[in-house]
């Protein structure tokens, strides 16, 4: 995969100029950006992969769902649906997506969740429903720039930040690196414990943050406890185990598993894999199984598994969370 990546490197200036040619377009109206009356707030990425961005919009539903009517609109990456679908009781991960199902097992009495690849589509959905929504979460919604919304937060994470890549084929951005001047808030996520205050000012310096601009730090905490369909135990009570993850990378959920002792062997799987017969057949053989929580969406479905699946639920913590948060209330509180 990798020497494919360079071999396709001459296309790397063709999908630079494409990019920057659309975003110039959106940036000077001649291609339409649609605007509502209520606060989006739009979580993204430069980059492909795992920036950490269903823990943001988790983040976000319970910093507001108290306060406001909430929903989320995610495109429902992988789903066997098509068009506007908005979550129920009869909906799975093949249906809406396995985030959004994630959305909605947690948050379903709070908030709607709902996909559709047409945002305006949705959003208008959303709106034409009994009680709509009074804020809206767009997840992985960046380069999808036909809805303007009122505030980004685009993260990067601390591993592999946006400003040491560049795009595809042969890196990993999505677009090129000046996309970051239409975010409001950029949040490097999966930062180590503690970061050094010289190691944050390196970081702001490479980043080269515009006036309008907040920087936050982000890290990520582990659960205590591991959930399975019937209860809870302390993570530290699992002896020997086999650890099972689809996402795009799973290097800190090891490591931190490493750093507790247990032991384990580690079935790594494609970001969004989907699970064939003769996967679950092989995770069937398997005495006791710790996945993330977005795979525990998907391979809670085969019954054989339930007594022995557990998932690792995962939260962040935000530097200078109080500000972040007083951001955030600050633009949900101007629509008022």
């Amino acid at each position: 995969m990798k020497i494919l990546r360079y071999i396709l490197f001459p296309i790397v200036p063709i999908y630079y100029l494409v990019t920057r040619l659309r975003n110039r377009l959106y940036d000077l109206g001649i291609k339409k950006s649609t605007s509502y009356n209520l606060p989006i707030i739009c979580v993204g990425n430069l980059s492909v992969g795992g920036t950490g961005k269903t823990p943001m919009i988790e983040y976000l539903i319970r910093l507001l769902k108290d306060d406001y009517k909430v929903a989320t609109l995610s495109r429902g990456y992988k789903r066997k649906t098509n068009g506007f679908q908005l979550a129920n009781k009869n909906s799975t991960s093949v249906s809406i997506g396995d985030e959004p199902f994630q959305f909605y097992t947690k948050f379903k009495k709070d908030i709607d969740v709902a996909v559709d690849t047409n945002r305006n589509n949705g959003i208008q959905k959303l709106l034409a429903i009994a009680n709509p929504p009074e804020v809206v979460l767009l997840d992985d919604a960046f380069q999808h720039r036909k809805v303007k919304a009122g505030f980004n937060i685009m993260l990067t994470t601390y591993q592999n930040p946006y400003f040491n890549d560049i795009v595809l084929p042969t890196g990993n951005l999505r677009e090129p690196r000046i996309g970051m001047n239409r975010a409001d808030a950029i949040v490097v996520t999966k930062c180590p414990d503690n970061l050094a205050s010289t190691d944050k000012e390196t970081i702001l310096k490479r980043i080269n943050r515009q006036e309008n601009q907040q920087v936050f730090f982000s890290s990520i905490a582990y659960s205590d406890f591991v959930f399975s369909s019937e209860g809870k135990k302390n993570l530290t009570k699992l002896n020997e185990f086999t650890l099972v993850t689809g996402i795009a990378n799973a290097n800190s959920l090891v490591d931190f598993l490493k750093e507790r002792k247990l032991k384990f062997e580690h079935l790594n799987f494609k970001d969004h894999h989907e699970f064939t017969a003769q996967d679950i057949k092989d995770i069937e053989k398997k005495e006791l199984i710790l996945t993330t929580e977005k795979d525990f969406m998907r391979l809670k479905q085969y019954n054989l598994l339930k007594h022995k699946l557990f998932y690792l639920p995962i939260q962040i913590n935000i530097d200078n969370e109080a500000n972040f948060c007083s951001l955030i209330e600050s633009f949900v509180k101007s629509y008022n």
